[in-house]
């Protein structure tokens, strides 16, 4: 699918959604539509560095998602292990820096460690950043950043919405332009829910093993037809 896009967004994020009925339609176990899923951001992360998105921020586990039957947890856990250990090579030499946002608390140690490895190894790549959100909540990541804040001796009156930028997850990293979320469903899943407050919003049907570069295109296409006002009535 051949384009011209006048606006790129710089930021993206995507609610990955539908692993498990991707799986089911085809009578598969639940796993093998996770597996599927993990697959599919290799092709979208290439798609993006085409199409000069810069950064990319994916919902990978949410603090949630513990709660999920506990064979389904470890699957999930063991697919994100073995990925990194099959992937990060890869990823290094093309470019891409990895970095985790959310809580590495409750996960194994062993499977921090890769996390930390990862993280060091690719930090100073520039091609695309990817921001990967693991044990992740948006609320979760609000009660750490306040928690912070007054561990770092900051009164009530220093308090803004910059002081509280600095102290989330996702502290550097310009906001979402476009989050988009897969598989129909018609909710923010708590995902990024301070940094998301101006970004576009871009539901498809399409459920997220078979997102592919035309559906991200067709993302684009979508964006480039909305007026960014950020509260004001002069689009930007």
């Amino acid at each position: 699918m051949g384009v011209a896009l006048e606006r790129v967004p710089q930021h993206v994020g995507i609610i990955m959604d539908g692993n498990g009925r991707w799986a089911q339609r085809r009578g598969l176990p639940r796993l093998a539509g996770h597996r599927a899923g993990v697959e599919n951001i290799r092709r979208v992360l290439r798609a993006c560095v085409e199409l000069g998105i810069k950064m990319l921020t994916i919902y990978a586990f949410s603090t949630e998602n513990w709660r999920r039957p506990e064979d389904e947890v470890q699957g999930l856990l063991n697919i994100f292990a073995g990925v990194i250990g099959r992937e990060l090579e890869d990823l290094h030499r093309e470019g891409v820096q990895l970095r985790h946002i959310g809580r590495l608390e409750g996960i194994s140690e062993g499977l921090k460690a890769q996390v930390l490895r990862a993280i060091e190894l690719t930090r100073h790549n520039d091609r695309l950043i990817l921001n990967i959100a693991f044990n992740y909540g948006g609320r979760a990541e609000i009660v750490d950043a306040v928690k912070a804040i007054i561990q770092a001796g900051y009164t009530a009156d220093d308090v803004t919405e910059e002081l509280i930028s600095r102290y989330l997850y996702t502290a550097g990293c310009p906001d979402p332009d476009l989050i988009i979320r897969t598989s129909g469903e018609l909710r923010t899943s708590n995902f990024l829910i301070w940094q998301a407050a101006y970004a576009e919003y871009y539901v498809t049907p399409v459920l997220w093993p078979d997102f592919n570069k035309e559906e991200l295109i067709k993302a684009l296409v979508d964006y480039n037809t909305r007026e960014r006002r950020f509260g004001d009535i002069r689009p930007r």
